[in-house]
């Protein structure tokens, strides 16, 4: 959980009219002060206001740097997964990789307050892991710029200039 208010971290998900806007905050307030005596440690918290989604996308980045393999992070609800890894077990954080940050309103917080940078910022809303899959084909080109560009040396570019 960020330590913020719950309008800091609650927006408009996919287009949601003002009104329910202001419904979703006060649920999502109202979860926080009915279950404020359970908010005690990050497995509680998970708990006491994660879903099931968040839970288990907890379990595979735990699961993940248990096993020493990298995992793609990909929007808010990714995030609030990945947060309650971390705080969990503080060095799964070296295992991850986050896409992107999305538009909703909590997500550049969740950057902002665990001190971590998405490879992309576009903006999206779209859901779907559509900032995971721009990110793995970043990832893949990153890897094969790596493996495959060429040196000065190899190009024949080392000399000195004439």
């Amino acid at each position: 959980m960020l330590p913020c208010p719950a309008e800091a971290v609650t927006g408009r998900g996919t287009g949601i009219d003002a009104a329910t806007l202001k419904r979703k905050i006060a649920v999502v307030a109202r979860a926080l002060t009915v279950n404020r005596d359970r908010l005690t440690d990050p497995l509680a918290t998970l708990s006491a206001i994660g879903g099931l989604e968040i839970a288990g996308i907890c379990g595979l980045m735990l699961g993940a740097a248990s096993r020493r393999v990298p995992a793609v992070v990909d929007g808010l609800i990714s995030s609030a997964g990945a947060l309650a890894a971390c705080r969990m077990c503080p060095p799964v954080k070296d295992y991850l990789y986050f896409s992107h940050c999305s538009a909703e309103t909590g997500h550049r917080r969740f950057f902002d307050s665990f001190g971590a940078a998405p490879l992309l910022d576009l903006g999206m809303r779209l859901g779907e892991g559509t900032g995971a899959a721009l990110a793995m084909s970043l990832a893949e080109a990153a890897v094969k710029l790596y493996n495959e560009m060429a040196t000065f040396e190899s190009a024949g570019v080392s000399g000195e200039a004439t």
